[in-house]
């Protein structure tokens, strides 16, 4: 599996050129405001763009906009809640609670209401959430911005393990520790271009 970035671009941001494969970690790192999440939600189809994405040969264009969101899953930095209750957020609750424990989420988070919820328990269940949907491509924004140091390690734990069973990772972090941890490549982004490490 590859997903392959081809001529994509903004008004806002790009061009950007970029092949990930299966098993990969690329991780982001650059100041806020230099185009980072925006470049995730190009590659998601959720902010308008121009060029093009490919997973393996198909073009995304060549797919309804939710099955390539299925398949190439963008994970926000603060996750959306739009009803009440956890447990209606999840589309696949047996999975979503196999889960986690191992992101050290307790299950009855999933039987309350949203608002009870830590900002740090909001964002592993929106990770969560996002890797239950099992896809090919993980696009992580922050996925451990609002996390101490024992709960990051339990994330990074698990995308090693999907790392290791072929998933492939696009990940904006701003720890520069964390994108050497998990990254097998490391690119800048300034200016709203990509740049090497």
């Amino acid at each position: 599996m590859t997903l392959r970035i081809a001529g994509l671009k903004s008004p806002l941001a790009g061009p950007f050129d970029l092949a990930i494969e299966a098993g990969e970690c690329i991780a982001i790192t650059g100041a806020s405001g230099s185009g980072k999440s925006l470049f995730l939600r190009m590659i998601a189809d959720l902010d308008p763009s121009e060029g093009d994405v490919f997973l393996d040969d198909r073009s995304r264009r060549e797919m309804p906009a939710p099955e390539w969101r299925r398949q190439v899953v963008y994970n926000p930095a603060e996750p959306g809640w739009w009803a009440e209750d956890v447990a209606s957020h999840f589309t696949d609750l047996a999975a979503a609670r196999a889960l986690a424990p191992r992101l050290g989420v307790p299950g009855e988070l999933f039987d309350g209401p949203v608002l009870r919820l830590s900002t740090g328990e909001r964002q592993r269940l929106g990770l969560i959430r996002t890797l239950a949907l099992d896809p090919k491509v993980l696009l992580l924004d922050e996925p451990t911005g609002a996390l101490d140091a024992d709960n990051t390690a339990l994330v990074e734990g698990v995308l090693k393990q999907r790392l290791e069973a072929g998933t492939a990772i696009l990940m904006v972090t701003h720890s520069a520790e964390q994108a050497g941890r998990l990254g097998d490549r490391r690119f800048r982004m300034a200016e709203r271009r990509l740049l090497g490490v």
